[in-house]
């Protein structure tokens, strides 16, 4: 099937300074531009004779009439679902639609204004379906821009039972719900996080690897972290820091409170948990628990290496960091190089998740039941032959794959997640319960902004720079300053 993609194409982009990147080719002698442009004369000629009423019969007419394929635009930050569209189209040949790929990258916070603007301004290049990650979803699902976002069950998708059939991750599901309660997004990937830690350095200290007894020692669904500063202590004995940072735990924390940033009356609130953690920062950083690096600095990748100033025990985090980022980081590329091979995962002390992707239709567009079968392939098809199946057992572009943890429980029950990097261990049995465990329900729109805010103030004080009441009026000052929320 033809398929071309693009970075920007559009007029409103340009406008607002964003550079325009060619992405693909549309293959074969007809350009894209002569396509268009019989497709667009076809179209009308359909619509005339139809009453002016554009419907997705008329578009097929239209193909039938041009040898053309209308298009669908998708809006993404990232190639990622891009490639599964391409994997959708090869295995769909009869699907009368190619897909359009809009992919402008978060950096410099370029993808929200440019998507919400292609949202409002609609026509024919607005996007019919698009992508947001875990630090702006709640924009799309409940916040500003929710109004856009079209109900899945209006797309052709049996919302309650596929869900329960493919038994999604809850905590995908309470994000991608809207505040009429009406499913809009879901994700692919489950990014509920585990402990992440060293064999070598378990053996060592506590003569164990085994991963239910280490996360026994780590307190592994107690809901508090008495027992995991109780190891740390016993790891500082023997040179080894529980952490890389005190960030490592932010992770951690802030998908764990019981309430979220904002009041039922839009006040600013601060959750007991949430507080915890700046008495925790400073617990780590003066009984010197941790290497006092930051996530995703120089020191933090030497740590996974064992290169850093004491060796590391463990990270949080989901699937994604053993994949993408200790994995490629930890200075070799089989066992016995680096700390390939020497790391395990076990439950957490208390559920959290970290990053994700979720897709959206717009509820304008004119093509939501082949939006449909799409996003439906991707986020809910636990057969052998959807997407999920094939990004857990890393074979979406053949053998030998990364494999990931999806959202669907049961595409990871017949999927195979052992990994040598992990020494073999099977990395869902893990990674099932600890999606569990995560929940979505206290986030916000404005939880990026406050949590960067919160983590900055708890920083200078865990470090001495300021006292704790000093550090919790700076960060309401600063909330009210960049957001203009009041505190209680």
């Amino acid at each position: 099937m033809k398929k071309f993609k693009k970075a920007m194409a559009l007029s409103l982009a340009l406008a607002m300074g964003l550079s325009t990147v060619a992405c693909g080719e549309s293959g074969g002698s007809t350009t894209a531009a002569a396509t268009e442009a019989a497709t667009e004369a076809a179209t009308e000629a359909t619509t005339e004779a139809a009453g002016g009423e554009e419907t997705e019969a008329a578009t097929e007419a239209a193909t039938e009439a041009t040898g053309s394929k209308e298009v669908i635009n998708l809006w993404t930050f990232t190639d990622e679902v891009p490639g599964m569209v391409d994997k959708f189209l090869e295995a769909n040949p009869d699907f009368p639609y190619e897909v359009n790929s809009t992919i402008i990258a978060t950096t410099d916070g370029a993808y929200q204004p440019a998507l919400d603007q292609a949202l409002a301004a609609g026509g024919a290049d607005a996007p019919d379906f698009y992508c947001a990650e875990e630090a702006f979803v709640l924009k799309y699902t409940k916040g500003d821009m929710s109004s856009f976002a079209c109900p899945y069950e209006d797309l052709g998708i049996d919302v309650d039972a596929e869900v329960s059939a493919a038994e999604i991750a809850p905590y995908t599901v309470d994000i991608g719900t809207n505040n009429d309660g009406k499913l809009v997004a879901l994700g692919y990937q489950s990014t509920g996080g585990c402990f992440i830690y060293r064999r070598s350095i378990a053996k060592d200290v506590f003569g164990t690897d085994d991963p239910k007894e280490i996360g026994a020692i780590i307190g592994a669904g107690s809901g508090n972290f008495d027992k995991f500063f109780e190891a740390a202590e016993t790891l500082k004995g023997k040179g080894v820091s529980i952490l890389s940072g005190m960030g490592d735990l932010w992770t951690v924390i802030k998908h764990s409170a019981d309430q979220g940033w904002l009041s039922d009356d839009g006040k600013l609130q601060i959750d007991p948990k949430i507080e915890q953690y700046m008495d925790y920062s400073k617990t780590l950083i003066d009984n010197g628990y941790t290497n006092d690096t930051s996530a995703w600095g120089d020191a933090w990748f030497a740590d996974m290496k064992d290169e850093g100033t004491n060796p590391v025990f463990g990270f949080f985090g989901p699937a994604w960091l053993i994949n993408y980022t200790l994995a490629p980081n930890c200075g070799g590329e089989k066992v016995g190089e680096g700390t390939y091979g020497d790391w395990a995962v076990c439950e957490p002390p208390v559920g959290f998740f970290w990053g994700g992707t979720w897709l959206m239709a717009n509820k304008d567009s004119d093509k939501k039941e082949a939006v449909g079968q799409i996003i439906d392939w991707i986020t809910l098809n636990c057969t052998e032959t959807g997407l999920q199946y094939y990004w857990a057992n890393g074979t979406l572009n053949g053998e030998g794959g990364t494999k990931d943890v999806v959202a669907s429980n049961t595409v990871l029950g017949i999927s195979d997640g052992k990994l040598d990097f992990l020494g073999g261990q099977d990395m869902f049995e893990a990674f099932i319960p600890a999606n569990s465990y995560a929940s979505g329900k206290t986030m916000t729109q404005y939880d990026e902004t406050i949590n960067n805010a919160w983590q900055d103030q708890a920083s200078q004080y865990a470090h001495g720079e300021k006292d704790k009441d000093t550090a919790i009026a700076d960060f309401k000052t600063n909330v009210t300053d960049q957001l203009g929320i009041e505190a209680q």
